[in-house]
């Protein structure tokens, strides 16, 4: 398969173009914007919102294969051309658990994976029983659409649990049953597995990363993880029972948590590239978007071994609203020994907004060198 479509245009279709171009394959995209990145490499676009099947149906005749850079899609619409005999991958069955996150939390829970504790929100007047047993803090989710904190809040009691629905629920789209509330997991890490499944049921696994969030937006991915054989042993096994049990052809992001207890827990599932494992475009053989690629297509899977003994991401987000390119900045950050640049050339900038990220290769796992590398480029990168 030569042609693939890709159903969105951001930086995690953008990223797949040196890869396209290593394998001899075609990236056709739909996306809204003729200014989104993904356009600028695209060998042809269709320019419709994401979740427009009828975009799709144009999309799947220019192409092999269709697979997706982001969740938010119509599955019903996309599945009536799947019977036509459009070929998606990963599957829309695979999808179809995991875009709603109560109905990800009930699947993994089904397949005995260890996750938060977790309800519903849908009967008002059981609210406060139902909550009971979760106790406060708690975690207040959108179970649809929500991505770099975008719909999660930390709910202290009762009292803010009740102003943030009440708010949200007198706007005319949104409503309880849109809601997750889970229990506030006391974390001594978060982590995250990027794990890759052949079209013959291979799987491959990137190496366990920690990755640092602020605001709940990710800032820092450290390759690899600081964590026991054990520990990887459990996170890998998660990983494939996951992938097998949905038969997944793809790449998926599976985030974690690492309890202060000891205790893995599932944070959430991408079923797609992902922000955890951009540190592979430098650092590993095969990049998780060459093997995203080779999935699809039908072609073997890559090495994803470290060529280097650690590496540091750091995501260079907005902290303005502005039409700047950071030149500067971004110049004094390449100058950082074996720092590799990735500039995903948004026109715009907003607080918050995923811009570039900045990969540096290391000689050695100390925590304390990468916290340093780390800080260098966020002292460069955000104004003091």
């Amino acid at each position: 398969m030569k042609r693939v479509g890709v159903i969105g245009g951001g930086q995690l279709a953008w990223m797949m173009a040196d890869a396209a171009q290593t394998l001899g394959v075609k990236l056709v995209v739909q996306t809204p914007s003729e200014h989104d990145p993904a356009v600028s490499i695209a060998k042809e676009t269709v320019f419709a919102p994401v979740d427009d099947a009828t975009a799709t149906e144009i999309l799947a005749q220019k192409c092999d294969v269709i697979t997706f850079e982001n969740e938010f899609v119509n599955l019903d619409a996309l599945s009536i051309l799947a019977h036509q005999g459009v070929c998606f991958r990963p599957r829309l069955e695979a999808l179809a658990p995991l875009l709603d996150k109560y109905h990800q939390r009930c699947y993994l829970r089904d397949l005995g994976l260890p996750v938060p504790q977790f309800l519903a929100l849908d009967e008002v007047e059981n609210l406060k029983s139902q909550i009971e047993y979760l106790g406060f803090p708690a975690v207040l989710k959108s179970r649809r659409h929500g991505y770099d904190g975008q719909g999660t809040f930390i709910i202290q009691d009762f009292a803010t649990l009740e102003q943030k629905l009440s708010y949200k629920t007198t706007t005319k789209t949104l409503n309880k049953s849109l809601f997750l509330l889970e229990e506030f997991i006391p974390f001594e890490r978060e982590l995250a597995i990027i794990a890759v499944r052949s079209v013959e049921g291979e799987i491959v696994t990137y190496p366990v990363v920690e990755t640092q969030q602020e605001q709940q937006v990710c800032r820092r991915v450290i390759a690899p993880a600081e964590i026991t054989p054990n520990q990887v042993a459990e996170i890998q096994a998660i990983a494939h029972t996951l992938l097998n049990s949905l038969e997944v052809v793809g790449i998926f992001g599976i985030e974690l948590f690492l309890g202060t207890n000891g205790k893995i827990l599932v944070n959430e599932i991408a079923p797609r590239t992902h922000n955890s494992g951009h540190f592979s475009i430098d650092a590993c053989e095969t990049s998780q978007f060459e093997q995203h690629l080779r999935a699809v297509c039908g072609l073997p899977l890559g090495n994803p071994a470290l060529q280097c003994a650690s590496a540091v991401m750091v995501n260079l987000l907005g902290y303005e609203n502005s039409h700047n390119d950071y030149q500067s900045q971004r110049q004094q950050i390449a100058e950082i020994p074996q720092a590799h640049v990735h500039w995903y050339g948004k026109t715009q900038s907003r607080p918050g907004r995923k811009l570039g990220h900045v990969t540096v290769l290391l000689d050695n796992q100390n925590r304390e060198s990468r916290s340093a590398i780390a800080h260098s480029i966020e002292s460069i990168w955000y104004p003091r």
